[in-house]
């Protein structure tokens, strides 16, 4: 044992008092009746009659192993939180632990509160009990119908990121995080205990972390709890905490201990922001935290049919899984519920009992279950937004001059940050500048409260862009911010961000489920630039070439998803001023940094990035006729290559009739009856035609394309070119070459898939595979793209 450990000292929790005890344990004893009610009961929710198979759930679905410590945990948070007004939050890592947060926020009143419904008394708690795991009722995890829940935590690793970004820019904020022993084998649990570095103790809230150790997993032992406590310890410390901990399973002298580790832990945080108002150093603090040894199933049956059960992995999920059919099982569960003593509890409306429910704040914003951070639209304000047209690209002519991209867009993303300096963030593994968006440090630096040194740039304690080499860190952070009220963007490698796809996918299931949850208040909406994407990797090569987040992406719910591909400077600054505005979303921008052309003026980007996808009349040869082919593209790279095809088309083929459209907002590709942004049947029919070759470029795997398009009455048509998995390190038009997207295949395409060109143009389509082999030869020979590819631009 460390001098920077705590164990807690049992007399010094004697100041908790008899009575303290006894609310805490009322209680606590109250929210493990319900818990295991909620698993359960069908009815007879107070056992005022003698237990009945006919009042248990065909299915006994949930898990008890984690409740009980979570259930003393939340008991004695809200003890402070009624003695001191500290506003408080809490993160359930280990998500099985639903029936805990239920039971809680019932017994707070706040789930009544947020469904009248389900009352406070006997009928209420039928309620309650029944749609727990219940077919049309409420999911076993603390899922969005959770009132005071951010974190569902059905998938592990999470719930210290999301309380660090929940903690963020609000300095009064206590989050109390419990990870479970399981969570903590995660990986991107282990990574989120060097968060608290990137705090400001001046600026934002606390992060307390509470690891409860109970021993098990599902089937078997978790690595912390049978660490030895010294090297467990040690390791804390590494990590910059210090940890107080808390052991045993005699809830008396639990209590005592625990309200006495909450008194000196609560006290060394207030010590902490005062000293940092004061103007102490923010950099090495060490944070206090908790570590808590409870038994898994702690005060559940101790053995069933002979076996051990409570302290075991056998608590897990249903202790007694046999009640309905099974005598013995079922006594056991009367026993069990019994030994809370239920008439202590409840009165005989089935009501709480006013000492049982003691510890409870008497203001509803100050129950943790019912903290206005955890359900962040009510405090969400908007964006102060600079106008994003000051950052306009002046575009003399249509793909005449270069400029990049993101670039461009880090100047307003700069303004952004100047405008909002309390409710707007980026994050990003260490590419904010990769990436071009380096503008944004004149504004601010990174965040970082470690040592810093004379050759460091950009660092700061109160830095709005956090950086670290965790994707599941900066997505954690992300998450925890905007489902606390705040706004904010992920920019990433396009390859790399399949390192969060999980996480997207909860996060947009929230966003599913929240929709339909009128008290849950519209949110931020997540929004992600992926820059070096899959064609520009020219000096990492095939590890760094994957543009299926697109194809993740659109899976999901289409009124939460949006996908946008700004084919230049001026069209991804309406893009992205776009997405900042937007609610309850996830938006996927996808951009290029390496300088590529400007086609749009400001004006006519706005409308374009409007209508989501047009005709470009300045490269199309079909004014006032039909087309004969439709090129079409998305995508930076793409736009590039269409558009020099088109050229060469317009050079080679005077007589054939071209239309080319540039499609930015993907979705608009699907029918309306299948997405909001989709476009009508007649409208896609007017743009694409309904017997015409679509020859489509696309930047990320074709096949997406078609998914897209399947119902549309022009789909035989429609060929796609995309990415094939090809290409390692090379140079840009080689990638594109190698995955045939390039100009000269397109105009292949072209003459292959029009009736009648296919002879009358085999001189052509001969000399655009000859002129494929020029530029292969000449990059193979000078290690760079031939000049009239590298410089081409619409006017050359």
């Amino acid at each position: 044992m460390t001098d920077t450990t705590e164990r807690a000292d049992t007399a010094a929790g004697r100041a908790l008092g008899d009575a303290g005890l006894r609310q805490a344990d009322l209680y606590f004893r109250a929210a493990n009746y319900l818990s295991i009610g909620q698993i359960y009961l069908l009815d007879n929710p107070l056992l005022r009659e003698p237990l009945q198979a006919e009042h248990i759930k065909p299915r006994l679905l949930g898990h008890w192993g984690t409740v009980p410590g979570l259930n003393f945990v939340y008991a004695h948070l809200s003890r402070q939180v009624k003695r001191r007004g500290t506003d408080m939050m809490w993160i359930v890592g280990p998500g099985h632990g639903g029936p805990s947060a239920v039971a809680t926020s019932w017994l707070d009143g706040t789930y009544t509160d947020v469904y009248p419904e389900v009352t406070q008394d006997a009928a209420g708690m039928r309620k309650l009990f029944r749609q727990f795991s219940f077919p049309g009722g409420v999911p076993s995890h603390v899922a969005p119908e959770t009132p005071g829940s951010i974190h569902e935590g059905g998938e592990l690793g999470y719930s210290l990121s999301h309380a660090y970004g929940a903690a963020f820019d609000n300095p009064d904020l206590v989050v109390a995080a419990v990870v479970g022993d399981g969570e903590a084998e995660t990986g991107p649990l282990a990574g989120s205990w060097t968060a608290h570095h990137f705090t400001d103790p001046r600026r934002d809230g606390t992060v307390l972390p509470i690891l409860h150790l109970n021993g098990y997993k599902i089937a078997g032992p978790t690595m912390l709890a049978r660490m030895p406590e010294s090297d467990l310890v040690s390791m804390l410390e590494g990590f910059g905490y210090r940890p107080h901990i808390v052991a045993g399973d005699d809830p008396a002298e639990m209590h005592r201990t625990m309200a006495a580790t909450f008194d000196r832990v609560l006290d060394e945080i207030a010590e902490i922001k005062e000293g940092a108002g004061r103007g102490a150093a923010r950099g090495g603090v060490r944070w206090p935290m908790v570590v808590l040894r409870t038994p898994k199933g702690w005060t559940g049956p101790a053995e069933v049919d002979g076996q051990p059960v409570e302290n075991t992995w056998r608590s897990h999920q249903v202790p007694l899984a046999a009640v309905r059919t099974d005598p013995d099982h079922l006594r056991q569960l009367e026993e069990w519920m019994r030994s809370y003593r239920p008439e202590e509890l409840f009165d005989a409306d089935g009501a709480p009992v006013a000492e049982s429910t003691a510890v409870v704040p008497d203001d509803i914003e100050r129950r943790i279950s019912g903290n206005p951070h955890a359900n962040g639209g009510l405090l969400l304000k908007d964006l102060t937004m600079p106008d994003f047209r000051e950052h306009a690209v002046e575009v003399p002519a249509p793909g005449a001059v270069r400029s990049e991209a993101t670039r461009v867009l880090g100047g307003f993303l700069r303004d952004v940050v100047r405008a909002n300096p309390r409710t707007f963030r980026i994050v990003g593994p260490d590419e904010t500048a990769s990436n071009r968006l380096d503008a944004v440090f004149e504004e601010t630096g990174r965040a970082w409260n470690m040592a810093t040194l004379p050759t460091d740039r950009n660092l700061a304690p109160d830095g709005r862009v956090m950086e670290t080499l965790s994707e599941h860190l900066c997505q954690g952070w992300l998450e925890g911010y905007l489902l606390t009220g705040r706004h904010g963007l992920f920019n990433s490698y396009e390859a790399f961000i399949h390192i969060v796809d999980s996480m997207f996918n909860q996060h947009a299931k929230w966003l599913k489920v929240t929709r339909d949850l009128p008290w849950r208040r519209p949110i931020a909406s997540l929004n992600y630039l992926l820059s070096s994407h899959v064609w520009r990797q020219d000096h990492n090569g095939f590890s760094h070439q994957d543009p299926g987040f697109i194809d993740h992406v659109v899976n999901k719910k289409p009124e939460i998803i949006r996908v946008y591909l700004p084919p230049d400077a001026n069209t991804l600054l309406s893009t992205a001023e776009h997405c900042l505005r937007s609610r309850d979303y996830v938006n996927v921008v996808i951009a290029g940094k390496q300088p590529t052309l400007n086609y749009m003026s400001m004006e006519d980007a706005i409308a374009h990035c409007t209508h989501g996808l047009g005709i470009w009349e300045w490269a199309s040869t079909d004014a006032g006729v039909e087309p004969d082919v439709v090129l079409a593209c998305a995508g930076d790279v793409p736009t590039v290559e269409t558009l020099a095809a088109a050229k060469l088309l317009r050079e080679h083929l005077p007589d054939l009739r071209v239309r080319v459209v540039n499609v930015v907002d993907l979705m608009r590709l699907q029918p309306e009856e299948e997405h909001p942004h989709g476009l009508s049947q007649k409208a896609f029919d007017a743009i694409f035609t309904t017997d015409k070759p679509i020859i489509f470029a696309f930047h990320g795997y074709p096949w997406l394309i078609h998914r897209l398009t399947y119902r549309r009455n022009g789909h035989g048509n429609l060929h796609v070119r995309g990415y094939k998995e090809e290409g390692t390190t090379t140079t840009p038009f080689d990638m594109v070459m190698l995955n045939d997207l390039d100009r000269f295949h397109l105009v292949c395409d072209v003459i292959d898939n029009m009736p009648g060109l296919g002879v009358s143009a085999a001189h052509l389509r001969q000399r655009m595979q000859n002129e494929r082999l020029r530029c292969r030869a000449h990059t193979r020979e000078y290690g760079d793209d031939a000049p009239d590819i590298r410089d081409w631009t619409w006017s050359s």
